[in-house]
């Protein structure tokens, strides 16, 4: 096995050639993604290979990209579609879950909608308004879609084959914090060998806690637990890569190792992702539980600007404290609840 080092954007733009080589019914869909390459460069150097009519500049109008993309399902072909920022999906948001998530499902799979809508997504970038947010909870209530988000470059290689490769219709979240980020990619492992997408897994075993995260945010767990590994304390990362459906077989059986789960995520905290992994995990997991469970999470706020995303985006420091909660350490909440009762 031969991996070579590449950056996750450069993984996406492997994934999507090989795509295009092993399927002629692969078309990519997009704003500037021919000569320009996507204002991310994610499909650079595929509009030279494959030409005008699989690699396709489309107008500035989301609802009319994935519009032709139903059409071109219907017909047989596997499109996918780059959304050039996470903020300007919602003008495609109703065929997204009028049509796109209905078709496929309502037909028990007769009719088939083999889209995948690729969306740089979340934030950490400094960029303008509605070019950092966090929509996946939208898509999560939606029936008879798959919802992604990777995490880094081999997994960003290998779930967008499949992701492509499926016949369920796909939105793909792609950090876009983490385009530069490096990481070994095996380009010629077979796709058949490679985890299902719909499966979570544990990027760090612990024993004290488990953090469940997706995203970006698995690398500022990461460092969490690296972190408390100096103060003794052992802490489980989980990568749910698939936001639905959940792997819920792997969450329960780390919440009934530890007993003991903070869940984190950049989206909002109200009705997020967040607060479903831990509805279903009180319901699954109630018996196991030695603390109550908490969320870090982005504030209730339309996501704010550049000067301020890093009061927003959930840190260490945030997920530390969440997890001296979990772990009933001294923390923010107990240190309010002294000076309150100080001053009682």
């Amino acid at each position: 096995m031969t991996k070579t080092k590449m950056t996750l954007g450069k993984a996406l733009n492997a994934g999507l050639r090989q795509a295009l080589r092993d399927d002629d019914k692969v078309v990519l869909l997009g704003e500037d993604i021919g000569a320009l390459g996507g204002v991310f460069r994610i499909t650079d150097g595929l509009l030279d290979e494959f030409g005008a009519k699989r690699v396709v500049d489309t107008p500035l109008a989301e609802s009319g990209i994935i519009g032709t993309a139903v059409g071109l399902a219907f017909r047989g072909y596997r499109p996918v579609v780059e959304i050039q920022f996470d903020g300007f999906i919602y003008p495609g948001f109703d065929q997204i879950v009028s049509q796109v998530a209905k078709l496929h499902y309502r037909t028990q799979g007769r009719v088939k909608m083999p889209i995948t809508i690729r969306v740089p997504w979340a934030g950490g970038i400094g960029a303008a308004e509605h070019h950092s947010e966090s929509p996946e909870a939208y898509f999560v209530h939606t029936a008879g879609l798959r919802v992604i988000a990777v995490s880094d470059p081999e997994d960003a290689y290998r779930c967008l084959r499949q992701a492509i490769a499926s016949d369920d219709p796909v939105l793909f979240f792609e950090p876009k914090r983490l385009y530069h980020q490096k990481g070994e990619v095996d380009l010629d492992a077979p796709l058949a060998d490679a985890p299902p997408m719909g499966l979570a897994r544990i990027v760090r075993p612990g024993t004290d806690a488990t953090i469940i995260t997706y995203g970006a945010m698995v690398g500022t767990a990461l460092n969490a637990a690296a972190a408390a590994e100096d103060e003794g304390i052992s802490l489980e990362v989980i990568d749910l890569r698939s936001l639905s459906p959940v792997d819920y077989d792997t969450v329960a059986a780390a919440v009934r190792r530890t007993g003991r789960v903070v869940v984190a995520h950049e989206g909002s905290r109200e009705a997020g992702v967040g607060a479903e992994i831990i509805a279903s995990i009180t319901e699954y997991c109630f018996e196991y539980l030695e603390a109550a469970p908490v969320r870090v999470t982005g504030h209730d706020i339309p996501y704010p600007p550049a000067k301020l995303e890093k009061f927003h985006l959930p840190d260490l420091d945030r997920i530390l404290d969440a997890v001296d909660r979990v772990l009933e350490r001294p923390n923010s909440l107990s240190d309010a609840a002294e000076t309150t009762g100080a001053q009682r």
